[in-house]
């Protein structure tokens, strides 16, 4: 039987995240999940494909959401007080517009001198309604695309061990920033295959395949880049139909609850292939 051993939201978007032991599942994910994000001056997006330093930054929401503190090396902690309220504005992800909350100068100046480049902090306001596509659509922050990204360890295990029999250096799972990190399933990529799953007190439906892009070539840890991998022997093995790279799946939240370390996956419905090349 599978079960849960890693939990970790991302508050800030292309941040570093945060583990949980357990967590009130909301629709749009794990707390705090992607309620923020770094932008530019004009409100579009910033993401570690091209802002690797973003992996440095460790965010720290409190508990009821209602502050937020930023810690990044040579920078002294900075304590922001999240605004709801102010007037909305303008910003951009993947070239959707959507509608967001300044969090304001002091955060903006820290960001920016950190960064490099000017940049503001901007947060989902309460009635976003932010709707992710997939087989089953999701509530979503500033996630990608569906609220929950799931791997299991087979999965990296497979990957490290292609990797290794090439003469490189296996991968963290920090690599993939999932949200979900299973174990138990002795055969990799399951968590592909699995279309409906009763953990803790939610239930998740599938919603897509990952597909993969240069943000899994960022050291998460030191926020270089250090060569190739994993998406050169992602490619020679896992590309799916529209011949991107895949890793992990997606799930949208069907019924928010308790999650946490330990507990089981339950899978109630499974789909017989994924289309992927090998």
């Amino acid at each position: 039987m599978a079960s849960v051993v890693d939990l970790i939201t991302y508050p800030v978007k292309g941040c570093a995240g945060v583990r949980v032991s357990q967590a009130q599942l909301t629709p749009a994910g794990l707390p705090h999940d992607r309620s923020f994000m770094v932008t530019d001056t004009g409100g579009v997006f910033r993401s570690q494909r091209r802002d690797p330093r973003l992996a440095l930054i460790r965010p720290e929401p409190s508990p009821d959401g209602e502050r937020l503190t930023l810690r990044a090396p040579g920078q002294e902690p900075l304590e922001v007080a999240v605004d709801l309220e102010s007037a909305r504005g303008d910003v951009e992800l993947f070239g959707e517009p959507f509608r967001a909350i300044d969090q304001g100068a002091a955060v903006a100046r820290w960001l920016s001198d950190f960064l490099g480049k000017d940049s503001r902090l901007v947060r989902v306001p309460p009635e976003h309604d932010r709707i992710a596509d997939g087989l089953t659509p999701g509530t979503s922050g500033w996630a990608d695309s569906s609220p929950l990204h799931m791997i299991s360890l087979a999965s990296l295990d497979e990957l490290n061990r292609r990797i290794t029999e090439a003469g490189r250096d296996p991968l963290p799972m920090s690599r993939f920033r999932p949200n979900i990190v299973v174990d138990g399933w002795s055969e990799p990529h399951r968590e592909d295959l699995a279309r409906h799953i009763e953990v803790g007190d939610t239930a998740l439906a599938f919603a897509k395949l990952a597909v993969r892009c240069a943000v899994t070539l960022v050291d998460q840890d030191t926020g270089a880049k250090p060569g190739p991998e994993p998406l050169r022997t992602l490619a020679t093995y896992r590309r799916g139909p529209d011949k991107g790279v895949i890793f992990g799946s997606k799930f949208s939240v069907l019924r928010t609850g308790k999650l946490g370390l330990g507990d089981e996956l339950g899978v109630t419905a499974w789909e017989s292939h994924t289309g992927t090349g090998s």
